[in-house]
């Protein structure tokens, strides 16, 4: 990911967060703005960690069957990325965030991302070497 993106992403985004959140205290006053924050990140704390216990619960099972739980660890880490933006101050990284919560677009994202590294492993962007166990002894 080249730095121009981290730039926006660390520097840009809480400036627009911070731009909007005094816009919404501007109309609805700084009770209800503050409250909103607050209200969203218990709100957010609570959804995450119940998420997070039943992914937990599902990837247990795979294991548990034998299988790799490739999809339920993907959600994990979006669920995890769900906390993190849900904790943070502001409109759009709670969007992002209670976004990340719902089952469908967590889907959709494995679904893009899926494609993205095929395509990428096709061009020959990322090659990726398989190896047999005992290729290790």
């Amino acid at each position: 990911m080249p730095l121009q993106y981290f730039i926006v992403l660390f520097i840009g985004l809480p400036v627009v967060e911070l731009v909007l959140l005094i816009k919404l205290h501007g109309i609805v006053g700084a009770l209800p703005t503050i409250l909103l924050v607050l209200l969203t990140g218990i709100a957010g704390a609570s959804l995450v960690r119940r998420q997070g216990i039943n992914i937990l619960s599902k990837i247990q099972k795979e294991l548990n069957i034998g299988n790799l739980p490739a999809p339920q660890m993907m959600d994990g880490v979006m669920i995890l990325i769900a906390g993190a933006l849900l904790v943070t101050p502001g409109l759009i990284t709670d969007f992002v965030g209670f976004a990340l919560l719902i089952p469908f677009v967590r889907e959709r994202i494995r679904f893009w991302l899926r494609k993205k590294l095929e395509e990428k492993m096709r061009n020959g962007s990322i090659q990726v070497n398989m190896r047999r166990p005992n290729d290790f002894q």
